[in-house]
């Protein structure tokens, strides 16, 4: 049902997904007597509410609505699936459309200029000769650039919503759709819908289902390939996986595209999978390595990475003579090293690339600032660069070596996320860095270690530190742990304890959790609290939370919870039940709702998404909340020299932080930690999750559940099995290189070469 009118004034609008509520006014008499406002108009026009995303809120163009009614808890409101402006081709009504702010870089006094030079041509100026305003005073040649891109992307944007209108998309995600498939968007999905399959977000299952619904084939070679990328892209986004086998990839998405066939004749067979997936691999849509399938973007990450670390472990060293500056400053910092973390100091100057691993209280911090400390001495105007994949790892880097340059990777390499990089084609400037040191490198994944070892300069020093026994990465790939299997990279494994050893029973526990012991030692740092089920653990966690942070404070306690939002001791749930203790209600003043979530004043609060000024899982608190000129702004507090003021729009990147999950703990320390161990949450608990989690504290654990529960993840002992060939891949191209230079394999080498084909 078609409606035309006119914007008459904004009910509600929610910048994070560009979701309104809109009073539109028309002269329709279709419009529905129980939809239409009973207030009177001066103007007799009527008056209902409509609800879309992204619908234009000035009343300087005409509105074609396509939608239908709904009942719902305001009344009838007419839900828009489409919409076009119309904008009047008179002077004024052009004048306006261009004033009204939906084209960035012109503004009411541009707005004038250009329909005064060009009266009501002005659209057609806009459309197909953009270049002509640069005759108008004011519009430069960037200015220009902003005015043609924004145009083109308000134009593209409505087209595919238009376009994608079944999917129920909204304007950022046709933003991102606009963003990887660029000015060809619609035409490359109104011939195929399945091409959606690439970008996360469209499941398979999803685009079928809509497309079936209008009339699709469900033999089209579109199908079938729409299948096999979405295989591909669920493997590498819920698993890891860099590639799958190309038998399992054909299985899987013979399933996928059966699914919903009840009719055994109209199933599609196996041969038309192969014939696709073969023609898919001689057009380079996807790469074939010994029958293992890679998306190609994901294949050149693994290959171009193994590349430049192999050709650096090739690259000829200078080892330096430390001897001398090392015992001096180990006199002078008055510490003793091991000879293991002697070795690892050691390694740091004979080598371009070296690993140190070792669980808590093994003295990795001592070694760092061993490092840095002879660095400092050996080469005073060196650069020296400390990094990690979260902001509070590389704050912590700081605080514990002493250097105070310690950055996120993110912000050292100067990166947006995996999928803002799709379409960055600028080549960035290696890193001027002498001596690079990376931590906690087992949460780095295979894009992000493609980003880190393109931009090193010849002959720098990289050590990179971490314990590949907890959590691999997030993100796809296996990388630390590859470098380290593939006995080609130097490693030093620190195994004595030294930290906590008097005080603290966390470290000797981490270390028999990881031998698969359940002995473990308990007492007032280490504690188990018997609880049957989920309601009960909750209660419990929260008691025990409400007494740590009177002890100790609120930021130095922190709730991890196997599961995010199942069940009463999820962290969603935590999160919610704990802030009506420690945080109630006051006044509405005091809160913001975003979407569904609410946050308060002296709220516990996480970030979720790197920015300029915060990073992913940073944590902090709400301070105020106020109305600006602008809408509401949020004040919050993330530590020392980080006091920032958010809008609304940049709320949708925060959550609550009282509990958080082990997945997002990753890098972080904190003094206490509580912790869930349920049957409930058994399908998720491993050896390297329950490990990860108690790791996570400086001072005491306490667990709270049930101690066969604890038995159990302790036994299972899974090491990631995540399709990679990165240690391999490695192997193979330093083989290559070391011949041409001479240079022999490692025996160990050589084995794990044989072993991996």
């Amino acid at each position: 049902m078609i409606h035309k009118g006119t914007y008459d004034g904004t009910i509600y609008h929610n910048p994070a997904n560009r979701f309104c509520i809109i009073s539109v006014k028309t002269a329709d008499k279709e419009v529905p007597l129980e939809a239409r406002s009973t207030r009177r108009y001066r103007d007799h026009l009527i008056r209902f509410v409509a609800t879309g995303y992204e619908l234009p809120r000035t009343d300087a163009v005409e509105l074609e609505l396509d939608g239908e009614w709904k009942q719902g808890k305001y009344g009838m409101q007419f839900q828009v699936e489409q919409w076009r402006q119309i904008v009047p081709r008179t002077k004024s009504g052009v004048e306006g459309y261009l004033a009204s702010g939906l084209i960035k870089g012109i503004g009411p006094a541009t707005a004038t200029l250009i329909v005064s030079r060009f009266g009501e041509d002005t659209l057609d100026i806009l459309q197909k000769r953009p270049e002509r305003l640069l005759e108008i005073k004011g519009i430069t040649e960037s200015k220009l650039e902003e005015i043609k891109t924004s145009y083109a992307e308000s134009r593209m944007l409505q087209d595919l919503l238009v376009l994608l209108s079944p999917f129920k998309i909204t304007p950022k995600t046709a933003l991102k759709i606009y963003q990887y498939f660029g000015p060809a968007s619609v035409d490359i999905l109104k011939k195929s819908p399945f091409e959606l399959c690439q970008i996360s977000g469209f499941g398979f299952l999803r685009v079928d289902a809509i497309v079936q619904k209008n009339g699709g084939d469900l033999h089209d070679p579109m199908r079938v390939k729409g299948a096999l990328f979405w295989a591909l892209e669920d493997g590498k986004g819920s698993k890891g996986h860099l590639f799958l086998p190309g038998e399992t990839l054909q299985k899987e998405a013979l399933r996928l595209l059966n699914n919903k066939i009840p009719v055994p004749a109209l199933r599609l067979q196996a041969k038309e999978v192969a014939d696709v997936l073969q023609d898919m691999i001689l057009k380079g849509e996807v790469v074939a390595v010994k029958d293992n399938i890679y998306l190609p973007r994901v294949f050149a990450q693994e290959d171009e990475t193994a590349r430049r670390i192999a050709m650096r472990l090739v690259e000829p060293s200078e080892p330096e003579r430390i001897e001398r500056v090392l015992e001096r400053v180990k006199r002078e910092m008055g510490v003793v090293l091991s000879s293991k973390q002697e070795s690892a100091v050691y390694a740091a100057y004979r080598h371009n690339l070296s690993i140190i691993t070792g669980s808590p209280g093994t003295g990795k911090t001592t070694v760092l600032k061993t490092i840095l400390e002879v660095y400092r001495r050996l080469h005073p105007d060196g650069q020296i660069v400390l990094m990690a994949p979260t902001g509070r790892a590389s704050r912590r880097m700081a605080e514990s070596t002493g250097f105070d340059m310690a950055r996120t990777l993110h912000s050292g390499l100067g990166l947006g996320s995996e999928e803002d990089d799709v379409n960055r084609t600028k080549q960035q400037e290696p890193l001027s860095a002498d001596l690079i040191i990376v931590d906690e490198f087992s949460m780095v994944d295979m894009w992000l270690a493609d980003k880190f070892f393109s931009r090193i300069k010849d002959g720098a020093r990289i050590v990179l530190v971490g314990d590949p026994d907890q959590l691999p990465s997030v993100g796809a790939g296996n990388v630390f742990r590859e470098l380290i299997d593939c006995k080609l990279v130097p490693v030093t494994v620190l195994d004595q304890i030294f930290r906590q050893s008097k005080d603290s029973l966390i470290a000797y526990n981490a270390k028999f959790i990881n031998e698969g012991n359940t002995k473990l030692y308990y007492g007032p740092d280490f504690m188990f609290m018997a609880s049957d089920n989920q309601a009960d653990a909750a209660e419990r966690i929260i008691s025990r939370y409400c007494r740590e942070i009177e002890e100790s404070g609120i930021d130095r306690v922190q709730i991890l919870s196997p599961f995010r939002s199942e069940g009463a001791a999820s962290a969603e749930q935590l999160n919610e039940a704990i802030r009506e203790v420690v945080n109630p209600f006051r006044s509405a003043e005091d809160e913001i709702k975003i979407g569904v979530k609410v946050f308060r004043v002296n709220d516990r609060i996480m970030q979720t998404k790197n920015t300029a000024k915060v990073s992913n899982g940073d944590l902090g608190f709400i301070r105020y909340i106020k109305d600006g000129e602008n809408g509401k702004r949020v004040g919050l507090d993330f530590g020392v020299g980080r006091e920032l003021e958010y809008s609304v729009e940049d709320m949708v990147n925060l959550d609550l932080a009282y509990a958080t999950t082990i997945h997002k703990s990753m890098g972080s320390e904190y003094e206490t930690v509580i912790m869930p161990l349920l049957k409930a949450h058994s399908i998720m608990l491993y050896r390297n999750l329950l490990y990860t989690g108690i790791t996570r504290a400086k001072k005491r654990v306490v667990l709270i559940g049930q101690k066969q529960v604890l038995f159990m993840a302790i036994h299972r002992n899974e090491i990631s099995k995540r399709n990679t060939l990165l240690g391999a891949r490695i192997g193979m191209y330093f083989k290559a290189y070391a011949r041409r230079a001479g240079i022999p394999l490692p025996n160990e080498a050589k084995k794990e070469l044989k072993h991996a084909g």
